[in-house]
């Protein structure tokens, strides 16, 4: 049998949410097929899928303990988070108190492990510096990134360090009402006017072939706006914000736009980023995100968050006569 005791950070929970992190190598029908069997009990009464948990609650689930409980992902000394706190990238903070961290995240770093996706990342750096015990059960809530950056979009990013932090986080993303994201991009070419918009659905991005064949392809309304900081003939550096928050969102505007991220491999011009390489000195996609405004998830106070533009960035701006903001 397995027996756990509900911690105050991983209350409020609904009870099969909180079986299924402890089960985590269990198939999900069978950990349904336990509760329907009566083999998942709260406080010594059945335990029902709904229930919500409380402090100090006491989960008991039935079975042969070795079969089921999930070992906890190895992070000691020889492992991926001891190594990612030794592996020579520093964090860049910009805020921290006992329930958010903000962090300047670099151009190139990964903010959580994946395919294909080498050496360390965003989650294993962060979980390092907060010196996550290695034997943290499954249940338990592991600091984690609030919301998505690009792997070559470097900038502001939030992590919460607890459960409440990251609901209370994600609520307000999804409000977006209080939510204020800023960013910086050079686009190709000279903008036709100084500030503008670029409201254009765009196809949802992890939408299935299975989807789109049955009800064809989803577009997502998607908005953007932006404002000429500086330019020439052959740039221009531009203060982007977001008004939706679709996946590579200013990327395909301004790529539908006319007006492509200056180095970027997906979206971009192949000629002109061979351009911006060679006289410039540009070897990254050049966007970032600056600057980012909204209620603490907690406290309620008002945060105003701000990264400063990378040195290498900079130094393409320089290049192209163009002041840095």
């Amino acid at each position: 049998m397995i027996e756990l005791t509900v911690s105050a950070d991983a209350a409020g929970q609904r009870l099969d949410r909180y079986v299924r992190k402890a089960l985590r190598d269990v198939p999900l029908s069978h950990v349904y097929k336990m509760f329907r069997t009566r083999k998942v009990r709260v406080n010594g009464a059945r335990g029902r899928p709904e229930q919500p948990l409380a402090e100090g609650d006491r989960v008991a689930i039935r079975g042969d303990e070795e079969r089921l409980q999930a070992a906890p992902a190895a992070a000691g000394p020889g492992g991926r988070l001891a190594a990612a706190g030794r592996g020579g990238r520093a964090l860049e903070v910009l805020f921290e108190d006992a329930d958010l961290l903000a962090v300047n995240k670099p151009a190139g770093l990964a903010a959580h492990p994946g395919t294909g996706i080498a050496g360390a990342t965003l989650v294993e750096l962060v979980r390092a510096r907060l010196a996550v015990p290695a034997g943290l059960p499954p249940t338990e809530f592991r600091p984690s990134p609030a919301h998505r950056l690009d792997r070559e979009t470097s900038g502001v990013i939030l992590v919460a360090k607890n459960r409440r932090t990251m609901a209370a986080l994600g609520a307000l993303f999804e409000a977006k009402d209080e939510v204020r994201k800023q960013y910086l991009a050079l686009a190709k070419g000279k903008m036709p006017k100084e500030v503008g918009t670029i409201d254009l659905p765009l196809s949802e991005h992890e939408q299935t072939a299975r989807s789109k064949e049955r009800r064809g392809v989803n577009l997502q309304p998607a908005l953007t706006r932006w404002k000429v900081l500086a330019s020439m003939k052959d740039a221009s550096l531009l203060q982007v914000r977001i008004e939706t928050g679709r996946t590579h969102q200013i990327r395909r505007h301004l790529q539908a736009a006319g007006h492509p991220v200056a180095g970027d491999p997906r979206y971009g011009d192949f000629n002109f980023n061979r351009v911006a390489r060679v006289r410039w000195g540009l070897r990254r996609m050049f966007l970032h995100a600056w600057k980012l405004e909204l209620p603490h998830p907690v406290t309620g106070a008002r945060l105003a968050l701000a990264a400063p533009l990378p040195p290498e960035l900079v130094e393409a701006l320089g290049a192209l006569n163009l002041p840095p903001p």
